[in-house]
């Protein structure tokens, strides 16, 4: 199989292309932005092969070009720009170009090449406030977006089924949970970080992470998000065309802070007082409800293999050496 991945520089096009170069798999990455030096390092160590292709998404001919000459089987979709409030209010018109005309020309795309596999990845904050009322998210849970990131995936989710619908595709919708973890560096397309991120980056810095609240999630691990979009990706058996792609567990950022403590020598955490600003932020003043994956579990072999000791042992060996038991020594993989 050669898998064709759009925004393959970016957190999760990173952790999924590396899950199928260990599965022996061709990648064609496909981005605005070279994938990072350390990135280059470690594919070339595994079995799959790796190549880079540099475009824009919105471009529809260029991508069209590049996805014929590719020669790929399948498309995987993950570009996407992931915003904040300061730029839903400087450049919206970006964002929805990205993240909605994106979509459009790769499923169009996909049609022009003759490719029918293709995944399209969401995500699990288009349940928007439905996450305050209901205790479990199925994929049939009403979708009330909030912020201007989760208003137009909903809006690429519905173009990609329509497209994919016209030109008689095989095409999957997979909402991806909260993640964390592996691959995660500041780029120009992601506003806001995850809070175990904004954990680390305080450790890094000598500094105590505060807390607004607990704030307990189901928390999904990097290597689990791209092994929940492999296993859509592959399975034989698709009953349906969404799926949540979620941990199916739960802990706290307390939990993840308590845990750093024991393993990193001199990092510090509270929770925020009276009157105390917090420096981690979580982006909205409640805890969205866990995300069912029966669904997923009931077409596919996915199973998460990261709880909370084991992601952080896996995440601190992948920041290598350099996250020394004293945070002021820590440095980010180059």
């Amino acid at each position: 199989m050669a898998a064709f991945v759009t925004g393959a520089a970016g957190f999760v096009g990173l952790a999924v292309t590396e899950a199928l170069l260990m599965r022996g798999e061709r990648v064609i990455g496909f981005d605005l932005f070279p994938i990072s030096e350390h990135a280059q390092r470690t594919f070339a160590g595994l079995p799959g092969r790796f190549e880079q292709i540099l475009g824009d998404i919105c471009d529809a001919e260029g991508l069209k070009v590049a996805l014929r000459q590719s020669d790929a089987s399948c498309v995987l979709n993950l570009a996407a720009v992931t915003a904040g409030t300061s730029r839903e209010i400087a450049n919206p018109v970006g964002v929805v170009r990205v993240n909605v005309g994106g979509a459009a020309a790769t499923v169009e795309a996909a049609a022009a090449c003759g490719i029918r596999r293709v995944v399209h990845l969401s995500s699990g904050s288009v349940y928007g406030t439905s996450g305050r009322d209901v205790g479990l998210l199925t994929e049939d849970t009403p979708l009330r977006p909030e912020q201007l990131y989760s208003i137009t995936k909903q809006a690429s989710e519905a173009v990609a089924l329509r497209l994919a619908d016209l030109h008689r595709l095989d095409l999957s919708i997979g909402r991806l949970g909260t993640c964390f973890g592996r691959w995660e560096y500041a780029t120009g397309a992601r506003d806001t970080p995850s809070a175990p991120y904004q954990i680390v980056q305080a450790a890094r810095s000598g500094i105590p992470a505060i807390l607004p609240r607990s704030h307990l999630r189901d928390w999904l691990y990097a290597r689990d998000a791209a092994d929940a979009v492999l296993e859509l990706l592959h399975a034989r058996t698709r009953r349906h065309r969404v799926y949540n792609l979620a941990a199916g567990f739960m802990w706290s950022i307390a939990d993840f802070c308590a845990r750093l403590q024991q393993v990193c020598s001199g990092f510090e955490w509270r929770f925020a007082q009276q009157g105390e600003s917090a420096n981690i932020d979580y982006y909205a003043p409640y805890d969205r409800s866990a995300m069912a994956i029966e669904r997923l579990r009931g077409d596919t072999a996915f199973l998460p293999r990261y709880n909370l000791t084991e992601a952080l042992a896996d995440y601190l060996q992948w920041l290598g050496p350099a996250f020394d038991p004293v945070p002021k020594a820590w440095r980010a993989p180059s």
